[in-house]
Parts: C-alpha cells; sequence; structure tokens
C-alpha cells in the first residue's frame, strides 16, 4: 500500500471506533456525522482489505486485523502528533476525553477531588472510569484503551512509565457506638470481633500473596496487609476472624452498620469513610506494611501535552488526601 492513498483523518476515526465501540460516540468525538464516519470505514476497509469491524448488539467488534493493528497504530499517531507540534494542549478550552482505570476505593480519594477540580479549570474536559480490577487492566493500557491506571503495584513493566503519588499505612473502622470506640484498638479486640475485609481478586484468579499479575503488572488484590495482622495475633496465640470479603470498599459503611465487626482499610479509605461522623477510625496496635499508590501510562504518552497535564492534576488531588493523612 503507498503512503500517499493513506488519509491520516482516516486513521484517527480508527482509533476512534477502535475505543468507543459505538458510531454515535465516534461521531460526537470527531464532530463528524454517523454517515461520516461510515464512509470513513468503508475506505478503510478498501485500503487495508479487512472489514476492521463487526456490527453487532454489543458495538463494533474490532476482528483479529484490526487488534493487531491498534497498538502500532495508536503509537505512529502519537509521534506524528509529536513532531508536527500538534501536542499544544490548552486545558480551558479542550474537549478531550480521558479514560482513567481506578477501584472504588480510588475513585473516593482521588477521582473526586480530581474532578472537582477540571469543574473549575477545564470545564470541556471529561472523564471515565474503568474498573481497575479487570483481569485485563495491562492489555488495555497496552492497547490504549485506558490512558491512565490508578492503584497499588509491586511491580510495574518498563513498558509502562510510573509516577508515585503517596503512601499509606492501614486503619481500623468500626461503627460509632462500638465496644472498641472508646479507647485504642487492642489485639484482643481483632481477635474478639469478625471482619470485613476487602479484596478485589483471590487465589482462584491467580492472585500470589495478595497480587495478580498479568503482562508483566503486578496489581493488588487484598487491600490489607493479612499476613502482618495474622503474625501480630499468633504472637498472643489468637486468629482471626474474617466473615465477610467483599470487592467494594463503598459498601463497607452499610456492611458496619448495626454490627460488632471491624474493618481493617487503607488509611486514605478510612479517612474517607470516617467523614460523615457515621463511623470511628482507629490505630491498628501492630505495624502493617506501607503501600503506595502509583499512577501508571504506557511510555508512548511521553510527550502527550494533554496526557502530561492529565498526570499533573492527578498528582495535585492526590496531594489533597495525602495532607489529610498528615
Amino acid at each position: 500500500m503507498g503512503i500517499g492513498r493513506i488519509d491520516l483523518n482516516l486513521l484517527k476515526v480508527f482509533e476512534a471506533v477502535y475505543e468507543d465501540r459505538n458510531l454515535l460516540l465516534v461521531g460526537k468525538r470527531l464532530n463528524l456525522t454517523p454517515s461520516a464516519v461510515s464512509h470513513a470505514l468503508r475506505r478503510l476497509r478498501e485500503l487495508v482489505g479487512d472489514e476492521l469491524f463487526m456490527r453487532t448488539g454489543k458495538g463494533m467488534v474490532p476482528t483479529g486485523r484490526a487488534n493487531a493493528m491498534a497498538p502500532g497504530l495508536r503509537d505512529s499517531l502519537r509521534q506524528i502528533e509529536a513532531l508536527l507540534g500538534a501536542e499544544a494542549f490548552s486545558a480551558d478550552t479542550s474537549t478531550r476525553r480521558f479514560v482513567i482505570a481506578a477501584n472504588d476505593h480510588v475513585t473516593e480519594v482521588i477521582v473526586v477531588p480530581l474532578s472537582r477540580a477540571l469543574q473549575q479549570v477545564a470545564p470541556h474536559v471529561d472523564l471515565v472510569v474503568r474498573p481497575s480490577t479487570r483481569l485485563d487492566l495491562a492489555e488495555q493500557i497496552d492497547l490504549g484503551r485506558i490512558d491512565l491506571a490508578i492503584g497499588i503495584f509491586a511491580q510495574v513493566p518498563p513498558r509502562l512509565d510510573a509516577q508515585t503519588l503517596f503512601s499509606q499505612g492501614e486503619a481500623a473502622l468500626m461503627r460509632k457506638g462500638h465496644p472498641a470506640a472508646r479507647r485504642k484498638l487492642t489485639l484482643n479486640d481483632l481477635a474478639r470481633y469478625p471482619l470485613v475485609t476487602l479484596s478485589v481478586g483471590g487465589q482462584e484468579e491467580g492472585a500470589v500473596e495478595g497480587f495478580i499479575v498479568e503482562r508483566g503488572l503486578a496489581r493488588q488484590s487484598e487491600m490489607f496487609d493479612r499476613q502482618a495482622l495474622e503474625a501480630a495475633l499468633a504472637a498472643v496465640a489468637q486468629a482471626p476472624r474474617t466473615r465477610l470479603t467483599v470487592p467494594h470498599a463503598l459498601a463497607i459503611p452499610a456492611l458496619l452498620r448495626d454490627t460488632s465487626m471491624l474493618s481493617i482499610v487503607p488509611a486514605s479509605l478510612a479517612v474517607a469513610l470516617a467523614k460523615n461522623g457515621d463511623l470511628v477510625r482507629r490505630a491498628l496496635p501492630y505495624q502493617p506494611r506501607t503501600s503506595t499508590l502509583q499512577a501508571i501510562w504506557h511510555s508512548r504518552h511521553a510527550h502527550d501535552a494533554g496526557h502530561a497535564w492529565l498526570r499533573e492534576m492527578v498528582a495535585k488531588a492526590a496531594s489533597v488526601t495525602a495532607k489529610a493523612l498528615a
């Protein structure tokens, strides 16, 4: 295929259809009519000699050829934009859409203050939050469907860049009026009262020591230091009892209400959930590990001014939470 036959606008359409899987959304994103999007896809199919996308009840599903093309094409577009100086970004006028992967804990402590900030400085920028708990997180980043993932990672492969947001310990939560709420928490309390724990993946999903590894990326699945808890209680000949394990952090307040259960959660989540006064936060009577919250992204975004701006905004939002932990 000669380069002279390729219209770069067609490649932008391919990228948008691959990410959105919906022609109406693509039209809105690129300011094109549905017929113009369909025409562009037809031209692409003629150039490539493949259907590229199949229309189904769930949207436009990419063919194997489209999946093979997507990563390299996206990298090439970013390089061309950088070479032509197209990386200029103005937050107050941009209509760009960013996709962030985060669990509900991170959404509460990072995305909420980020959203408030964007209302002030970038009123036309849109955010889409995808679950970071999905097993194909690394693949989604590789394929360009996720711009930024925020979480706790024990291992980040070289093809991904990372930025530390803040480090934190853990804390205990209980309902207001709990028998242990008016004093320091003890190891006997942790043995006596059953626990609500937070986990977004277990051994059946490949988790090892609280982390799931995929494509070189190790993401946290168990949201507390189980080994430190068990070791602390073993020293006093006790053992914890986990009554309930849930994948959703924001369900914890309702689960603790009117019960004697305790929950051990990341410190930033404990601060956020105790704000409304229904829950009491207490320091743990042992030393859990310190975990580091990071933002990660594909290195292809290194010279993307808009992406760099997003990373800066995320870091500023994280600093708000970090100050609350100090």
